[in-house]
C-alpha cells in the first residue's frame, strides 16, 4: 500500500483512469519526448556521479555478467515457448521485447529503493544499457532462421546475408540495426550522461543537484501520467491477444524474476542490486525495441509485441512487480 500511494504511482493510476474515461487530457508528444530524455539524463547523471564514487569492483563485475546473462537467456527460453502458439516472426518479436528492459520500469524502481534507504550500485545503470542489445541481436538471428526455413531453395540464406551486411529484413542490415540500438538517442543520451557524471564526479553532482535530483520525483510523476494515458490506449490491442499470451505477459516476467533472483543469490549480490536485476528481468521494452523490430522483423506484428509489453506487462510491474520483488529480494 505504501506503494501504490507513492505520488508518481497515484498519477500513473490517474492517467490510465483518465484514458480508460476518454477524457481529452493529453501530454503534447514534445513534452512526453522531453521527460523521457530527461528522466534518462538525470539518471545516466547519477549513475555516473556514484560510478566516479564507488570505482571498479568484484560486485560491479559480477552485477554485470548477471545482467548479460539474463539478456540472452529470457528471450532464449521466450522464443521456445511462443513459437508454439504464435508464427515464428512474432514468437521472435516479442521474445526480444521482453528479453529487453524497461527504463522507465528501472527509473521508477531505483526512485522506489532510494525512498525505502536502499542505494543500488552504480553498475545497475551500465547493466541496464548492455540488456538492449542482446535481445535485438537474437530477434535479427531467430528471424532469420524463419526466412530461411521459408526458402530453403535459396544457396544464400537470410542468416548469411545478415553476417555479410546484406538485408535481414525490411531492407535493413544487421550492422545497420546493431548500430541503430547502440546510437539511438535514449541509448546514447543514457551512455553520455554517465561518462559525464563518472567524469565530473563530486564536484559535478553538487553542481548538477537541483538538476537531477530535486526535479527528479516531479518530473517522474509527471512522465508517469503521460505513460498511464499511453497504457490505456494500449490495453485494447493486449485484450486481443489470445488467452496464452495474456498469460505469459504476466507470468513471464515474475518466471524470470525468479531467475534473476536465484542468480543473484548465487552471486552474492546485495538486496538492492537483486531487486533491481529482477526488474531489469521482468521487465520488457516498449520504446527502442519495438522501433528497431519494425525496420529488423517488419512480418511480426507491433501490435501484439507493443500491446502486451505496454498494455500489460508494464503496468503490472509498476504497480505490483517492483514492490513484489523489492521484497523478495530482502525477504528470501
Amino acid at each position: 500500500m505504501t506503494s501504490l500511494l507513492d505520488p508518481a504511482i497515484l498519477f500513473f493510476v490517474f492517467g490510465v483512469f483518465a484514458g480508460a474515461l476518454r477524457s481529452d487530457l493529453e501530454i503534447p508528444p514534445a513534452i512526453g519526448k522531453f521527460l523521457s530524455l530527461y528522466l534518462l539524463m538525470a539518471l545516466g547523471l547519477k549513475g555516473g556521479f556514484a560510478l566516479a564514487e564507488s570505482g571498479l569492483s568484484p560486485a560491479m563485475l559480477s552485477g554485470l555478467g548477471a545482467a548479460l546473462f539474463m539478456a540472452f537467456l529470457v528471450p532464449a527460453l521466450g522464443y521456445a515457448f511462443l513459437r508454439r502458439h504464435v508464427s515464428r516472426f512474432d514468437a521472435a518479436a516479442v521474445a526480444a521485447a521482453y528479453g529487453s528492459v524497461s527504463a522507465v520500469s528501472f527509473v521508477a524502481a531505483t526512485q522506489y529503493l532510494e525512498n525505502l534507504g536502499l542505494m543500488p550500485g552504480a553498475h545497475m545503470t551500465v547493466a541496464m544499457v548492455l540488456m538492449e542489445t542482446p535481445a535485438i541481436l537474437m530477434a535479427v538471428l531467430l528471424a532469420n532462421a524463419a526466412r530461411q526455413a521459408a526458402r530453403p531453395v535459396r544457396v544464400v540464406g537470410a542468416g548469411q546475408a545478415a553476417l555479410s551486411g546484406m538485408p535481414v529484413g525490411g531492407g535493413a542490415s544487421l550492422g545497420g540495426i546493431l548500430r541503430e540500438s547502440f546510437t539511438g538517442g535514449a541509448q546514447f543520451l543514457l551512455l553520455g550522461s554517465l561518462v559525464v557524471g563518472c567524469l565530473s564526479g563530486e564536484a559535478g553532482k553538487a553542481v548538477m543537484q537541483p538538476f537531477a535530483g530535486d526535479l527528479f520525483r516531479g518530473l517522474l510523476a509527471f512522465f508517469l501520467l503521460d505513460m498511464g494515458l499511453l497504457v490505456a490506449r494500449n490495453v485494447g490491442d493486449a485484450r486481443r491477444a489470445s488467452p496464452v499470451l495474456l498469460a505469459y505477459a504476466v507470468l513471464a516476467p515474475l518466471a524470470h524474476a525468479l531467475i534473476a533472483l536465484g542468480l543473484a543469490r548465487l552471486l552474492g549480490m546485495s538486496p538492492a542490486d537483486t531487486a533491481l536485476l529482477m526488474v531489469l528481468s521482468a521487465s520488457a521494452s516498449y520504446i527502442v525495441v519495438p522501433a528497431v523490430l519494425r525496420h529488423a522483423v517488419p512480418e511480426a506484428s507491433p501490435s501484439l509485441y507493443l500491446g502486451l509489453s505496454l498494455g500489460l506487462t508494464f503496468p503490472f510491474n509498476i504497480l505490483l512487480g517492483i514492490p513484489l520483488y523489492t521484497w523478495m529480494a530482502g525477504a528470501l
